[in-house]
């Protein structure tokens, strides 16, 4: 698959009214794709303009009923499902001691069980497109992140299914493909909104946070920047796409010297 090549072809993006989903979007439809943007129902979904080369879905991806209901609409209703982009997620910021096991569950559920589901909804069509899995990970998914653990668990676990996942598609023409950004400041220091759990979190306690609203992070990127690295990595046919300065140089120093790593990860982030 080569990105430029738009005309005809769609993109299904989950997470579709944050702001990587949003400048993911805007990159696409930029190179004559249409999109399908997916995300809660709510006034941020709400709030999107209507055009004619971009549909809006709002769906609890928890939900697996409501998910395969949704992805049989998509395809019923697109004439080609050329990429998924799996870019819902959210984030728990804390001490490992107080994550609970409802808190540990949900993350799992958004970040991992969502973009499963839907990969394996999705996979039929895909094969007949000779399309492309994208799954957004992060530094999270192959090094260690201070007062991350479950976030960088369901990261983990995401590279492992998609990698794997690889493999088996292969024979079908069809690719996959993982990007791992660092920090991305898509609500740096706006919880406006956000539940009292939430706002705790983006405060410096634990607790689940949106991605990119924490103020605990280094060397944040635009969304507009991050998506472009990860569009133009498509175009190169990468397999795996470390986005951004952090990001690239801290899959080189966790590979080479993972000891170094996380004391130099742990150091900034806890300060």
């Amino acid at each position: 698959m080569s990105v430029p090549d738009g005309p005809g072809k769609t993109a299904v993006i989950t997470g579709g009214a944050g702001g990587l989903g949003l400048a993911l979007d805007a990159g696409l439809r930029a190179r004559g794709w249409s999109t399908v943007l997916i995300d809660l129902p709510g006034p941020q979904l709400q709030a999107l303009a209507p055009l004619p080369n971009r549909r809006t879905y709002g769906c609890d991806l928890t939900d697996r009923a409501q998910l395969r209901r949704l992805c049989q609409e998509i395809s019923s209703t697109q004439a080609s499902i050329d990429l998924v982009i799996y870019n819902a997620g959210i984030t728990w910021i804390g001490a490992s001691a107080d994550l609970s096991d409802a808190a540990h569950r949900k993350v799992f559920d958004i970040n991992y069980f969502a973009a499963t589901d839907m990969a394996q909804a999705l996979q039929a069509d895909l094969r007949r497109a000779g399309g492309t899995h994208l799954a957004i990970s992060s530094v999270a998914g192959f090094c260690p992140l201070y007062h991350r653990t479950a976030y960088a668990a369901s990261k983990h676990a995401l590279e492992g299914f998609f990698k794997s996942l690889r493999c088996e598609e292969k024979p079908f023409g069809v690719r996959v493909v993982i990007a791992a950004p660092s920090f991305i400041a898509t609500n740096l220091g706006r919880p406006e909104g956000a539940d009292a759990q939430t706002q705790a979190a983006v405060a410096g306690h634990s607790g689940i946070a949106r991605p990119g609203s924490a103020a605990d992070g280094m060397d944040y990127m635009s969304p507009e920047s991050a998506a472009q690295h990860i569009l133009t990595g498509l175009d190169r046919r990468r397999d795996f796409l470390p986005v951004g300065r952090v990001a690239r140089l801290s899959a080189l120093l966790n590979r080479f010297f993972p000891r170094i790593f996380a004391a130099v990860m742990t150091g900034r982030i806890a300060r």
